[in-house]
């Protein structure tokens, strides 16, 4: 199956756009599920460095490890799980339009392992369908109405 690909146009810079979309600690303002983040090697991400991202799954908060396996800001950036039964592949494209607009895609995969796999098709997938849209509308709102108070 393709990625779970979602695009939406933002009113700021793609320095703005991409600082704010890839920085672990403001996940949980605009994605849903998401408690908290960080990357865990301090500076700069880099090819290989870690984010712990903490999602509400149920009852339960559970924390995931992703790897940065591509990153060219402000253009591209990307990650893949590497423990649990559900590992996404996030890849992340800002385009510059003007200088103060930006089209922002995210493309979402899943690699399962274990239960995982059988979760995967049947329960990730449509919630992921759903979830994104959503996810991109509240970024957008947040960039567009919190200006320089939504990036660092």
């Amino acid at each position: 199956m393709p990625p779970i690909t979602t695009t939406t146009e933002v009113n700021r810079s793609a320095t703005d756009v991409f600082a704010y979309a890839t920085d672990p600690t403001r996940f949980s303002e605009w994605q849903t599920g998401v408690v908290s983040g960080h990357m865990i090697e301090p500076g700069n991400p880099s090819v290989g460095t870690h984010c712990l991202t903490t999602r509400r799954i149920g009852f339960a908060n559970r924390p995931s490890t992703s790897e940065v396996v591509h990153i060219d800001p402000p253009r591209t950036w990307g990650v893949r799980g590497i423990d649990g039964p559900i590992r996404a592949l996030v890849d992340i494209t800002v385009e510059p339009i003007t200088a103060n607009r930006s089209r922002l895609t995210i493309a979402v995969d899943f690699e399962g392992h274990g239960i995982g796999t059988l979760l995967i098709p049947w329960v990730v997938r449509r919630d992921a369908r759903k979830e994104m849209p959503t996810n991109l509308a509240a970024l957008k709102q947040r960039l567009e109405r919190h200006g320089d108070a939504a990036t660092h």
